[in-house]
């Protein structure tokens, strides 16, 4: 009797308890999603469109012939011509050396953004050192800076380097940026606890072993962002290209200004070839997309 009257209390105080717990919050509940209006849906359905129209004008207008596009009203469907042109467009403009140039130039400056921005990132975030305020402020000064200011001297330097027209002229003044350094301290301030390095370095841990082992775990879901972003900033670059490299060594970019060439350019075969420079990066959104997304989600919670 004794075991009977102490255990009863337990077991009818805990069932409500269970009950709270097995009770999931209905949508409009704190805690729960909230469900979408028409309104919502016909808001994204818009601007989907309108995000996703000039992709389509240029799968239609690769799929047209010159004379087709000159006509009133534009054509609104596609044709018939569409692996015809861009197989032109990839004689012509040596699209296939243009697109393996382009993804070493986008994947090197990638990588070096991505590497050099988190180790930089790091050291403004939580390391100890003189005049870390004021070399941050350098760092983002130099963003304000435009870019065609340093192209006369860039151009000078390289041309003393004797590499014009290689690869190395355009990988090496963007393998960091200060948009890549800001991003990653902005980060890891409040995704990388202080506490967590000081308990690395208690255990021994060295500099090398920190990072490795510490601050790119948890800058992981940053630098998936960061290099997609550079990748595909660095794929779309026009400026400097154009100067650094020529028709026989180029990027995608330069090497679809050939098709725009002659006296009457051919409309059709110029989209033609920037549809087949925008295919990679579509693929790369197709398997990586998930990735990219749950980078930024995990940052925006991490904030």
């Amino acid at each position: 009797m004794a075991t009977l009257t102490e255990t009863a209390p337990e077991t009818e105080s805990a069932a409500p308890a269970r009950r709270r717990r097995r009770r999931a919050p209905k949508a409009g509940e704190a805690g729960g999603q909230q469900r979408a209006g028409k309104l919502t849906y016909a808001v994204l359905l818009l601007f989907t469109a309108i995000s996703l129209f000039p992709l389509i004008w240029t799968a239609i207008a690769a799929s047209r012939t010159n004379e087709r596009l000159a006509e009133t009203p534009p054509p609104l469907w596609f044709g018939g011509n569409l692996f015809s042109n861009m197989e032109t467009a990839w004689s012509d403009a040596n699209m296939g050396l243009a697109l393996f140039n382009t993804t070493l130039v986008a994947g090197a400056i990638a990588a070096g953004t991505v590497l050099f921005g988190t180790l930089a990132g790091f050291a403004f975030a939580k390391l100890r050192f003189r005049f870390k305020n004021m070399l941050m402020l350098l760092v983002i000064g130099t963003m304000m800076v435009p870019p065609q200011l340093s192209v006369v001297p860039l151009y000078m330097a390289i041309a003393k380097l004797e590499w014009i027209d290689q690869l190395q002229s355009v990988i090496l003044p963007f393998i960091v940026s200060a948009f890549g350094v800001f991003f990653m301290r902005q980060y890891l301030i409040q995704a990388l606890p202080t506490e967590l390095i000081e308990a690395a370095r208690v255990d021994g841990a060295s500099s090398v072993r920190v990072i490795w082992h510490v601050v790119f775990p948890a800058a992981r879901p940053a630098m998936a962002v960061l290099g997609m972003l550079t990748f595909v900033m660095a794929w779309n670059e026009f400026f400097w290209p154009i100067i650094a490299l020529t028709q026989e060594n180029p990027t995608v970019q330069v090497a679809l200004t050939s098709l725009g060439r002659g006296y009457i350019p051919d409309q059709s075969v110029i989209m033609a070839g920037a549809l087949l420079g925008t295919l990679p990066l579509l693929l790369l959104l197709l398997l990586f997309g998930k990735q990219i997304v749950g980078g930024i989600m995990h940052g925006a919670v991490k904030g």
